[in-house]
């Protein structure tokens, strides 16, 4: 792993970009996958993800480049989404610790999001979710169940989009377009959400939240069954099989009785 001396630089304002930090609590002997955003204009930068070793603020270990895997951590650049993701395998309590998705601009980095990432590694964790990935047709619905410990019994519940952090809040129904989106808390350990009307636009990734706990999920939604055609069908009656009879015995006798006619003709 490489050690780096490294700059933050700021893309934008920061009047206009809030820097804020994401915490994860994660299971021992667990895996996860981060989804990092970038700037489209540096599509063709490279990407790292760093630990930050705490000795000063601008110190990185970077533990892995994009399209790598070092030891237990890939990185994936995915450019026409213009993000790129960190999975970090069979996680120990040592992993423990703050982490940054960072793109190289240049010779300085870039701190993706001014967001850093500290992950807490512990045999229970304080918040999760059942499935990591779920999937859904277009116009169907799809279901996310997050658990948390006790100690966020009573803090807000929120299921938000990464990758402009627009959240939906516990005990209130959105609906954007055709999609709704409803969360419920059960209010003892876990909280749901149910998202319905689902189109192409709403795959992604996605984050349940509480209190100061996050989480991905990633979400993925796949074409609408082709429509069928309704088959018609005409019960059969015993009236209905006695008219049928009918009709094809006065079909018959009509034929006879043409090839009687050309007989006599003939004759």
């Amino acid at each position: 792993m490489d050690c780096l001396l490294m700059f933050i630089f700021f893309i934008s304002s920061i009047e206009s970009r809030r820097w804020s930090e994401r915490q994860l609590s994660l299971q021992t002997g667990g895996n996860v996958t981060i989804p990092c955003h970038y700037d489209m204009k540096y599509i063709q930068h490279k990407k790292y993800w760093c630990y930050d070793a705490g000795a000063d603020f601008n110190y990185c270990t970077i533990q892995a480049y994009e399209n790598t895997t070092q030891d237990r951590v890939t990185v994936t650049d995915y450019p026409a989404q213009s993000l790129f993701t960190v999975t970090m395998r069979d996680l120990q309590s040592g992993d423990t610790g703050m982490y940054w998705c960072a793109v190289e601009i240049g010779g300085i980095f870039q701190l993706d999001e001014k967001e850093d990432i500290y992950i807490t590694v512990k045999s229970v964790p304080d918040l999760s979710v059942v499935e990591s990935s779920v999937s859904g047709q277009e116009g169907g619905n799809v279901s996310v169940q997050c658990p948390y410990s006790a100690g966020y019994q009573n803090e807000q519940k929120q299921w938000c989009r990464s990758k402009d952090w627009s959240c939906y809040t516990v005990g209130r129904a959105d609906t954007s377009q055709n999609l709704a989106v409803q969360i419920s808390d059960d209010r003892r350990r876990s909280f749901s959400v149910e998202m319905s009307g689902l189109q192409k636009s709403d795959a992604g990734w996605y984050w349940c939240k509480t209190g100061d706990l996050q989480v991905p999920v990633h979400l993925s939604v796949s074409d609408a069954p082709p429509a069928t055609k309704a088959v018609t069908t005409v019960p059969v009656t015993e009236e209905t099989s006695i008219s049928e009879a009918t009709s094809s015995m006065t079909t018959v006798l009509q034929l006879l009785l043409q090839i009687q006619n050309q007989q006599q003709i003939c004759e």
